[in-house]
């Protein structure tokens, strides 16, 4: 099938051995940054500081730059499936994130899995499908995230789903920092996509 041929394809064939390797570590970053890092970084630079404030930001960003770097590395359904769905799951789990709105994320896992793998796909497709260029796919795969996060928001917002005191930074959440986060990723996957290239070469 040619979607199952979209999921194949990668930037470069890679030994066994890094394959294993690159594959365990985006798969860590998927798992461990949402769980810890806020932890983290609420414990080094107190809670209140900025840099813990925004935590999201900075744990956004490192989980773009990991599914962008995976759709470019990884190939076979299992290991997308995985990176697109591990995020949400333990940013929930850990609570650092969202804090007490983080119960109410639930509702959203179905939204950000779909929005991961649109920007996953943008990059399977457009740039290793269709020869385009690194950032026409992040544009696409960007836009397409949002409007896939925050338009299901803004329906299940309809249903009153979410506190009415949470709605302001719920929205927030899934439509600006999506968006900040989403563009910082795959900016940070670029440079990394970059000295890959040198490296081998």
């Amino acid at each position: 099938m040619e979607n199952e041929g979209i999921m194949s394809k990668r930037v470069r064939d890679f030994s066994k051995n890094i394959d294993i390797i690159q594959t365990i570590l985006i798969f860590l970053i998927a798992l461990l940054v949402p769980t810890f890092l806020g932890g983290i970084l609420s414990s080094i630079f107190g809670s209140t500081s900025v840099i813990s404030t925004n935590s999201q930001l900075i744990v956004g960003t490192i989980v773009n730059a990991a599914l962008v770097t995976s759709a470019i590395n990884l190939k076979g359904w299992g290991k997308i499936l995985g990176i697109v769905t591990m995020p949400s799951i333990s940013t929930i789990l850990s609570g650092y994130v969202f804090g007490t709105a983080s119960v109410y994320m639930v509702y959203m896992i179905p939204a950000i899995w779909l929005g991961n793998f649109a920007l996953i796909y943008s990059y399977k497709f457009l740039m290793l499908g269709k020869n385009k260029h690194y950032f026409l796919a992040g544009i696409i795969g960007i836009i397409v995230k949002v409007a896939i996060i925050f338009g299901l928001f803004n329906l299940i917002n309809v249903f009153r789903v979410f506190p009415e005191k949470l709605v302001t930074t719920l929205s927030t959440a899934m439509g600006t920092t999506q968006l900040i986060t989403a563009t910082l990723g795959v900016i940070v996957a670029f440079i990394i996509y970059k000295l890959e290239n040198k490296k081998s070469n």
